[in-house]
């Protein structure tokens, strides 16, 4: 039976962020920094508004695309926030969570042999897609620049076979994001070539210093927008996510949905409209809170002599193990046995991963400060 399954499916592994969550997931008095699952409720008017459409029936199929009222109103909704100006009828795709967007969008683009640049360290959803496409990625060391993936750095592993460049600012693992200046360099490196853009823009509501800026104000053309309700209004189970692109890469997209998917579920559908609509500012909330916990968890990692970039947004921080010797799961490992705290092994987010650890902060501030003041005792004994 072995050798009859697809080898691009044997060749991939689970997500390393899983296997490690799943090691320790029953573990006693363990306080998790392991998952990037807000831990705030979806708002009392989306439930609501759910409620709502299945006590009406809404419950059949929707238009591949997505209800044409969601479209329009997540259309208004990112033309709002991020001036970006996309036709709800033919450029706009709702799809089962940001996860199935990255993949349809990646299954129409890649072809066996093309290659995608990713900075590293980076969120491990993408490669197994890119390999099932029997695509090759390229990742690019951020390491010396802040985890910013560079203009110049693009260009230097550019070439004709590249098909995509994965732009997932905020980033997880590390929280930091690229400014408008930054994107203009890179949209100056990649315009006019055929290079498509893959914009992975889910945490764009959690950003701290500066308004998000998205590269499809930039390369609208070369740009496929991938957003979502998950971080922003803390829609994770929901899965309710968007595709904005071009026209014609759009109609070609919405092929490979309809038979991954149909249609996102209605009833998320109609939780999505009361979103977009009558909760446009639902996450000013929600990210004062997660700013006051990155500002309290920088504290207390300077205060125990670790080093870390600080996020720009996202709940993550992205942290310099203190050992140079140990490695990122051995780290993890002692530190839920020892201390009972759970974080995630860097070397999950590929090789420039290895040396840190992510620890996410969203969760409550009691978790915060006991966990914070176990992981000091643990760095004290180590």
């Amino acid at each position: 039976m072995d050798q009859l399954i697809n080898p691009l499916v044997k060749g991939i592994e689970i997500s390393g962020i899983r296997q490690f969550y799943n090691l320790i997931s029953d573990l006693e008095d363990v306080i998790s920094f392991t998952l990037g699952q807000p831990d705030l409720d979806t708002p009392a008017h989306i439930r609501k508004a759910a409620i709502y459409a299945i006590e009406q029936g809404r419950t059949s199929y929707t238009h591949n695309a997505g209800m044409i009222e969601l479209r329009m109103a997540a259309c208004k909704f990112y033309e709002q926030k991020y001036g970006l100006k996309y036709n709800s009828e033919s450029e706009m795709i709702v799809t089962t969570g940001a996860s199935e967007a990255i993949d349809i969008a990646l299954r129409t683009i890649l072809s066996p042999g093309d290659e995608v640049i990713l900075p590293g360290p980076v969120y491990p959803g993408y490669e197994p897609i890119i390999r099932m496409c029997g695509a090759t990625p390229v990742y690019v060391d951020t390491r010396g620049t802040g985890f910013k993936l560079k203009a110049d750095m693009i260009s230097k592993v550019l070439n004709e076979k590249t098909k995509c460049v994965i732009l997932p600012y905020p980033s997880n693992p590390t929280g930091v994001t690229l400014n408008e200046n930054e994107l203009r360099e890179i949209a100056e490196c990649l315009k006019g070539k055929n290079v498509f853009i893959l914009a992975d823009e889910i945490y764009s509501e959690i950003v701290f210093e500066e308004p998000h800026f998205s590269i499809g104000q930039l390369l609208q053309n070369q740009t496929i927008i991938v957003n979502g309700l998950s971080k922003s209004h803390a829609m994770t189970g929901w899965r309710i996510g968007f595709i904005m692109a071009p026209a014609e890469l759009c109609q070609q997209i919405l092929k490979v949905h309809q038979y991954n998917v149909t249609c996102a579920s209605s009833i998320s559908q109609f939780a999505a409209l009361e979103a977009v609509t009558n909760g446009f500012d639902d996450a000013i909330e929600m990210r004062e809170e997660y700013r006051n916990r990155r500002d309290y968890v920088a504290k207390r990692l300077q205060e125990m002599g670790l080093e870390f970039v600080l996020p720009d947004g996202a709940f993550y921080f992205f942290v310099k193990i203190p050992i140079s010797s140990m490695k990122s799961f051995d780290f993890a490992l002692e530190l839920v046995r020892q201390a009972k705290v759970a974080v995630i092994p860097g070397s999950a987010f590929f090789e420039y991963g290895e040396g840190y650890f992510r620890l996410s902060y969203a969760c409550s501030m009691e978790k915060l400060e006991e966990g914070l003041n176990r992981m000091s005792q643990f760095l004290q004994n180590l």
